[in-house]
């Protein structure tokens, strides 16, 4: 079966409709549940649990990032981790930035961490980062520019595969090994934290948190939106023919390497406003989110919920990461061999994932069954 026609039994208008439906739904039941459903309620969901579906949005945005260059370009990028990891340093520095003089050392223009190491003064890289329109634009912008460039040396030199796969971890564990020091100005080991607010509205707030919450949901739905919208373009098809003839697509005239480099830099774009989620709901950034078994676990998702699906990425993180907050807390020196395993089993026995299996199942019951032509007596015998 063609790419092509996985996409469009996949995402045909009604599976839209029903994925939109979810995202609605997951919309309104988490603050309703919370806010709304009285604490002793069998129903209600406690506050710590807003915050952790929160993060595992921002996961299946990040899931999507990976599955609209690696399933539908054929591009497994192995460093999707740092674009990750660089939106959430930028809304990082805006709420360090908001922190003020409410700091351990009560110095207004400085962050803790520059106070105890005896910086002068505020690195140049700092500067604006107290505007949130200024940090927002960092957020998209700083991991745009990196992919961009990273992307253009990559793509122009035809590096493909697992060539491609292997620099893009490099880059990442680079990136880890560079935040690691104090004197780059971001903390070092112990990262950005002791946030304060955002806008002006407390972090610790349940109203904020459910505000952070709605976000999350909002950019996963948009993401979702626009990577529908490229797959379904011209654009989309293009991206398809590079992943299964890349040779072929360039020796009748394409522009591959543009079509690659314009979704390579959205995709690192999206994985940023997906750090940038994901930082004031878990309260800190550190260099470990730019480790390099942080990028091959975001492939993971991407595998175990169907790659080139769109819609089946975020159930990939939303599964992994459910069964994960799940063991680490029953069996957590066994969760790492089970996280191997699961890829293992994906690997073995859905190589579509969930979401493409089904599709399989689904086409296979559609099909009408075959036409068994009954054989003349005289021809029978011969």
């Amino acid at each position: 079966m063609s790419a092509v026609n996985d996409r469009t039994t996949l995402l045909g208008p009604a599976g839209r409709i029903a994925m939109f439906a979810v995202l609605a739904l997951l919309l309104l039941i988490v603050p309703v549940l919370n806010l709304w459903v009285p604490p002793g309620s069998a129903l209600h969901l406690p506050d710590h649990a807003v915050p952790l579906i929160g993060k595992y949005v921002c996961y299946a945005l990040l899931a999507l990032s990976l599955d609209l260059v690696w399933g539908l370009a054929g591009v497994l990028s192995l460093g999707h981790g740092a674009f990750f990891a660089l939106g959430g340093y930028a809304m990082g520095m805006y709420l360090m930035r908001q922190i003020g003089d409410r700091g351990v050392y009560g110095n207004p223009d400085l962050p803790d961490f520059m106070v105890f190491l005896n910086w002068p003064e505020l690195p140049w890289y700092w500067q604006g980062f107290d505007q949130f329109p200024f940090a927002l634009l960092m957020v998209a912008l700083a991991p745009g520019i990196l992919a961009f460039v990273f992307g253009w040396f990559a793509f122009r030199s035809r590096i493909t595969g697992v060539y491609l796969s292997i620099i893009s971890q490099a880059m990442t564990y680079a990136l880890m090994l560079a935040f690691f020091r104090n004197d780059m100005g971001f903390g070092g080991n112990n990262g950005l934290t002791d946030f304060k607010d955002i806008l002006g509205y407390p972090l610790q707030a349940m109203e904020t948190r459910i505000g952070l919450y709605i976000a999350s949901v909002l950019a996963l739905g948009a993401g979702l939106w626009l990577s529908i919208r490229i797959a379904d373009a011209p654009l989309g098809r293009l991206l398809i023919a590079i992943r299964d003839a890349e040779s072929r697509a360039r020796f009748l005239g394409h522009r591959v390497l543009a079509a690659k480099l314009f979704v390579w830099t959205l995709s690192a774009m999206m994985a940023g406003v997906a750090g940038a989620l994901y930082v004031p709901q878990v309260g800190i950034i550190n260099p470990s989110e730019f480790s390099p078994a942080n990028s091959i676990e975001i492939a993971i998702w991407v595998a175990v919920g169907g790659r080139g699906t769109l819609i089946g990425a975020p159930l990939g993180a939303f599964i992994v990461n459910g069964a994960k907050s799940w063991f680490t807390g029953l069996f957590p020196e066994l969760w790492l061999f089970g996280l191997g395993a699961l890829f293992v089993a994906v690997t073995l026995f859905l190589p579509k994932g969930v979401i493409g299996t089904l599709a399989d199942l689904r086409l296979r019951r559609a099909r009408p069954a075959p036409v068994v032509e009954k054989l003349e007596p005289e021809h029978a015998g011969a």
